[in-house]
């Protein structure tokens, strides 16, 4: 994680330096976290589950906070395009 200082010595922002993909093959194609088998889409149910990005962590000790924020705020920042291809997958699965 990589912060940003001003002149005035206080945090403008901060990036977190943490890679999301899509490999054919690989997950089903779903984005993930680069060099993972952990999907967004894994992350955001336990999220929408209730879980803070601590307990996921906890389920999931070989991720990281950063990873897990980082992720979160990819899809806060994408919600409704995500949201969308989600309900697309499941109908998929209904239909099939």
């Amino acid at each position: 994680m990589q912060s940003v200082l001003d002149e005035g010595n206080r945090f403008m922002s901060t990036m977190l330096d943490v890679t999301l993909v899509r490999t054919p093959g690989v997950c089903g194609g779903n984005l993930r976290i680069d060099g993972t088998r952990m999907t967004v889409n894994q992350i955001v149910t336990l999220h929408k589950q209730g879980l803070t990005a601590e307990q996921i962590v906890e389920q999931y000790p070989h991720r990281t906070l950063r990873e897990i924020y980082a992720v979160l705020a990819w899809y806060y920042e994408h919600k409704v395009e995500f949201d969308e291809e989600l309900a697309a997958e499941a109908a998929n699965l209904i239909d099939r």
